[in-house]
């Protein structure tokens, strides 16, 4: 237990060890952390637990914060495995405990545990005095997933977030203050762009209805990662940002090579851009060997991306195939994108790209450029005019 104010205290799991998130779906460089919340009021209430691996140790902890029958209430903001798995061992020693959720985090919860718990219904405008504070439940449909909902205590001026405002950020010190933030932010900016940008649209919405409550924020309390305390108007105006289609003067070439010869005109083809567009930051990702989320996060950052590797069995490879279809789900908007190959009898990777590129609803800036076999000079010189026409 980490006291946060003279009511409300940290009781969560900081996972240091923690290098991939959704099964292999997420990178986290820097572990991360399932923040969950203990209120002492007139009633003292639960919010969210931690990851089922913790369980044991999770609720073992909190028995030395409270006696277990002293929580009056569970609040669960989202129940998604890494927030709820804790809930099974907890509530076999304290079975009758009402669990605040929304109707569809009824149903997951019921979908995951086959539990008949003592669940009660909140929506947006519902409220919880529990004493000198009142919980404010605000829904926030596919901001994740669609039982997610964020919780305000009214007099600690703390909102609970869950997964929004979150990053994956192993930190024992809690608070954005107390860590390096450009590293906090680029992890803010990369859980951003590969789990919240598909449902841009509804995290738009949310955040500007919070925004437009104008509550007093002393803090914003996410499920992962540090507390916002001192960058609350900093954190806020990156999400205002970012689900509006967010792009930036850049442009991302995405390659695999099998000998090079695609390698050579990637980085023929960044000259071509540089000396035509020296403005433009011009960012090289090998899809086999960088990380597929950081790929995903420049992606994210670009205003338009270049995909090139060489046909294989009149197809792409495996790695391009893969990022292109974390890239489709991702349902970027407004961005461009162009294809490059190489080949030698025959060609192909080059429709299958486009194609996967076009159905993920990007803009086709040129023609794709095809070089036969090793690139010669000549074949370097055409890359270079073909980044030069990149807008």
């Amino acid at each position: 237990m980490k006291k946060l104010t003279e009511r409300v205290s940290w009781v969560g799991k900081v996972d240091w060890e923690l290098k991939h998130f959704h099964g292999d779906e997420l990178s986290t460089h820097f572990g991360s952390s399932y923040n969950a919340y203990l209120i002492r009021d007139a009633k003292n209430v639960l919010i969210d637990t931690v990851w089922t691996p913790y369980d044991h140790e999770f609720v073992a902890h909190l028995a030395e914060a409270i006696d277990l029958h002293d929580i009056d209430y569970i609040v669960m903001n989202h129940n998604e495995n890494d927030h709820s798995g804790a809930l099974p061992a907890l509530m076999k020693l304290i079975p009758d405990t009402p669990i605040y959720c929304t109707k569809k985090g009824e149903q997951i919860l019921r979908g995951l545990y086959h539990e008949d718990w003592n669940f009660v219904n909140v929506k947006t405008g519902d409220t919880l005095n529990i004493g000198e504070n009142t919980l404010h439940f605000i829904e926030a449909p596919m901001c994740h997933w669609p039982d997610t909902m964020v919780t305000y205590a009214d007099k600690e001026q703390i909102l609970f977030s869950n997964d929004v405002f979150g990053q994956h950020y192993a930190t024992e010190s809690l608070y954005d203050d107390t860590v390096n933030l450009r590293d906090l932010f680029r992890e803010a900016e990369k859980y951003y762009a590969n789990i919240l940008n598909i449902y841009n649209p509804n995290v738009k919405r949310k955040v500007d209805e919070l925004v437009a409550k104008n509550l007093p924020l002393k803090m914003i309390a996410p499920s992962h990662g540090a507390i916002w305390t001192d960058h609350i108007k900093d954190i806020l105006d990156c999400y205002q940002k970012w689900d509006s289609n967010y792009q930036e003067d850049q442009i991302t070439i995405i390659y695999d090579t099998m000998w090079q010869a695609t390698r050579r005109m990637a980085e023929a083809i960044a000259d071509g851009i540089r000396e035509a567009h020296p403005e433009t930051r011009v960012v090289i990702m090998n899809a086999t060997k960088d990380d597929k989320n950081d790929i995903v996060l420049e992606t994210f950052r670009s205003r338009e991306i270049l995909v090139g590797c060489p046909t294989v069995n009149l197809g792409m490879t495996y790695a391009i195939a893969g990022i292109l279809e974390m890239i489709h789900g991702m349902k970027f908007r407004g961005k461009k994108a162009a294809v490059f190959s190489s080949f030698g009898w025959g060609g192909g990777a080059e429709k299958r790209i486009q194609q996967r590129l076009e159905e993920a609803g990007f803009e086709i800036a040129a023609e794709p450029l095809k070089v036969k076999w090793a690139p010669d000079s000549e074949a370097e010189k055409q890359c270079r005019e073909w980044g030069k026409t990149l807008r």
